[in-house]
């Protein structure tokens, strides 16, 4: 067993089946941003197969097109965290351990302690993946129908930062505001991505959103934790 002590944070949501919701977080603050252990987004929606869910957690923001010796950081493990009752605080854990080639997954199971250290899941439930390239493929599904697949990706994320650093200092500095169609200024760049889709059925109970809408969900963030 291993131990993995709190680094970083992205923000939480709450997820129903019917929609998709994300949180993204690039360019972080000097002491947190360009680390091996910076969050860039999360994702969580409803799959192909409407009964399963998908999760998607990208680190190391703005890597280069040609950084396939870009590589996931072996003291960092990538923690996908599930509330069911919403008392915000994690009843699952899906976790992502990278050695060498491969991308190591554990979960979902119940941590054996929550908050801002984790022990890795049952070493024996473990099921890993290749981890893929520029150009590669790689993907595994194990018995219970949960797919994973890490690697290097196009970063999704669309945002024209250039120009909102213009905007946020004031009419007088950018006084038509944002640009109609607006430049990418991730256009080009990578992160590393690891992907679960998982079937909802392992993932435990739901709970009455907050709001009174009617609908069913569940809160999920997702954290990066260096090894003591």
């Amino acid at each position: 067993m291993k131990n993995f002590k709190f680094k970083l944070l992205t923000a939480g949501i709450a997820l129903s089946g019917l929609v998709v919701l994300i949180a993204a977080d690039h360019l972080e603050a000097p002491a947190v941003g360009a680390t091996t252990a910076d969050i860039t987004d999360l994702y969580a929606f409803e799959g192909a197969n409407p009964d399963n869910t998908v999760f998607v957690v990208s680190v190391q923001s703005s890597l280069a097109p040609a950084g396939n010796n870009i590589s996931f950081d072996e003291d960092v493990m990538i923690e996908i965290n599930i509330d069911n009752d919403g008392d915000l605080i994690e009843d699952r854990v899906i976790q992502a351990v990278p050695r060498g080639d491969n991308m190591y997954f554990f979960g979902p199971g119940t941590p054996s302690n929550t908050g801002l250290n984790s022990t890795v899941l049952d070493p024996d439930s473990r099921t890993s993946v290749q981890i893929s390239g520029i150009g590669d493929e790689f993907t595994t599904t194990d018995n219970s129908g949960i797919s994973y697949f890490a690697g290097l990706r196009d970063d999704p994320f669309f945002f024209d930062f250039s120009q909102f650093n213009q905007v946020v200092q004031g009419p007088t500095v950018a006084p038509n505001g944002f640009n109609n169609p607006g430049t990418n200024d991730f256009a080009n760049q990578n992160v590393l991505s690891v992907v679960v889709e998982v079937p909802n059925s392992l993932l435990g109970g739901t709970f009455a959103h907050p709001a009174g809408t009617g609908v069913q969900v569940f809160n999920v963030w997702a954290e990066a934790k260096r090894k003591q």
